[in-house]
């Protein structure tokens, strides 16, 4: 079962788009590549959040009544009722056994699944949720939770959880906990993610005489300069300007830095952010040039061949590389990223569970999440499938099974404490993020500085934040 962001690389992948379409999500957000329909995409996404402006009070705070009030585990209603269940995984043969088992659990309980492609899914939930029309239960991208409390479109869930003997908020990883959490209270339930960590060619660093991924920066650049031979058609790091401000994110937390502030206040000017971009910009000349405006996809085909050593995705691209390029096999491993000035710090994304606030059948739905919630129900839906998704408990990640069932997930669990979960929810942001990945994307084609791209980034931000 695979991620929203690895299934839009995988329909990328078959369905032919080339190096300057697509979709793609990090940093626990939507993340959009720079291309002809990047603007119309930021228009997409900023009548999104118009949309859904509709569903709080004029203050845009949540103005519904709280559910779940009551005393010990929730019980199933005694009459016959349906719970819709919105999702791009609803026609994955596990979850079709996971809801017969959980009728037969529930005899007055029908689980109705409403499948929508993963790069449909936010615009086609929030049209339904501006019609009066949403579903009882959605399967959302997890850093969406959070604008989704806050325009009042989802239900507080911690009367639920108060309740529940299968819901343990201790035990989600914290940064997964972060997304789903808004003013104090958990409004989603973590279903699962992945940690951004590197993937390295073990036969290339050999023959550099590389004994060892980088764990620093400065090692990072050397390995990446030792690797580098243009004259053979080799390098170093595979870099992607239409994807530059995801792929920039981890470099600048762990430099100490940030995107905007809790209040709005741009942050990517600052001395960390500075160096960051430096730092980053900088491995353009030892990334292969003839895929600089390119994609992830024509990315991992690269590493794939032999033609760049090293490759920063997330767990994802395991069982993609197993599952497309199984010649390869012993060949690569995986690596935490190296850490910076700030020490160890990545991207993290994931998904979750919300009940909308237009549902009739509240207990229903919970049932239904608090069953998907349980332990063994997690670890079906990540390690134990096909793909290489990791699971939101740290019981789950710190337990033997996972590394017994998928070894090569160790270096993205060793990951998951360094996790940061973007809480940026300012519905101007993904016009900013836009404005920043053209702007950084320049910067890698040599167009500009840096400091010039962060600038000229700021610059456009604060135009857009004041135009609210």
């Amino acid at each position: 079962m695979l991620p929203a962001r690895a299934k839009r690389f995988a329909s990328m992948s078959h369905s032919g788009i080339g190096p300057s379409t697509g979709v793609s999500k990090g940093a626990g957000s939507v993340r959009f590549k720079l291309s002809r329909r990047a603007a119309a995409v930021a228009v997409a996404i900023s009548i999104t959040s118009v949309g859904l402006s509709a569903c709080g009070g004029e203050s845009g705070e949540p103005d519904s009544a709280p559910q779940g009030e009551g005393e010990g585990p929730v019980q199933a209603p005694e009459e016959p009722t349906t719970v819709s269940f919105f999702s791009w995984i609803g026609n994955q043969p596990e979850m079709q056994l996971l809801a017969e088992e959980f009728q037969k659990e529930h005899p007055t309980i029908t689980i109705e699944f409403e499948n929508v492609p993963a790069e449909q899914a936010a615009q086609v939930l929030t049209t339904r949720i501006a019609g009066n029309n949403a579903p009882d239960v959605a399967y959302v991208n997890a850093s969406d939770t959070a604008d989704y409390a806050s325009r009042g479109a989802a239900v507080d869930l911690q009367n639920y959880i108060d309740r529940s003997d299968v819901v343990d908020p201790d035990d989600y990883v914290e940064a997964f906990k972060t997304f789903v959490t808004y003013d104090d209270a958990m409004w989603g339930l973590p279903m699962g993610g992945e940690t951004t960590g590197l993937f390295y060619r073990i036969d290339m660093f050999e023959a550099a005489g590389i004994a060892a991924p980088p764990t620093t920066w400065e090692q990072f650049e050397e390995a990446a300069a030792a690797l580098t031979d243009p004259a053979a058609g080799t390098y170093g790091f595979e870099m992607f300007a239409p994807e530059s401000a995801y792929y920039w994110y981890p470099w600048l937390y762990q430099a100490g830095g940030d995107l905007l502030s809790e209040d709005g206040e741009v942050l990517f000017t600052s001395d960390e952010a500075r160096e960051a971009a430096d730092f980053y910009v900088g491995l353009a000349q030892y990334a292969p040039p003839d895929y600089l405006n390119s994609n992830s996809w024509d990315g991992r085909v690269a590493f794939a061949e032999g033609q760049v050593a090293m490759y920063m995705a997330g767990a994802w691209f395991a069982g993609t590389l197993s599952e497309e390029f199984p010649d390869i096999e012993g060949k690569w491993a995986t690596a935490p990223l190296p850490e910076g000035p700030a020490g160890c710090k990545t991207t993290i994304a994931g998904d979750a569970l919300v009940m909308m606030d237009q549902t009739d059948n509240p207990d229903a739905a919970w049932l239904w999440m608090e069953f998907l919630s349980r332990p063994e129900t997690l670890a079906r839906l990540t390690y134990e499938t096909e793909g290489t998704l990791l699971p939101p408990l740290t019981s789950l990640l710190e337990g033997e099974a996972i590394t017994q069932e998928k070894p090569i997930l160790q270096g993205f669990i060793d990951l998951m404490p360094c996790g940061v979960a973007s809480t940026v929810a300012n519905p101007q942001f993904p016009r900013i993020e836009t404005v920043l990945n053209e702007e950084l994307g320049k910067a890698i084609y040599g167009e500009q500085s840096a400091e010039d791209a962060l600038n000229n980034t700021a610059t456009q931000a604060e135009a857009i934040l004041a135009r609210g």
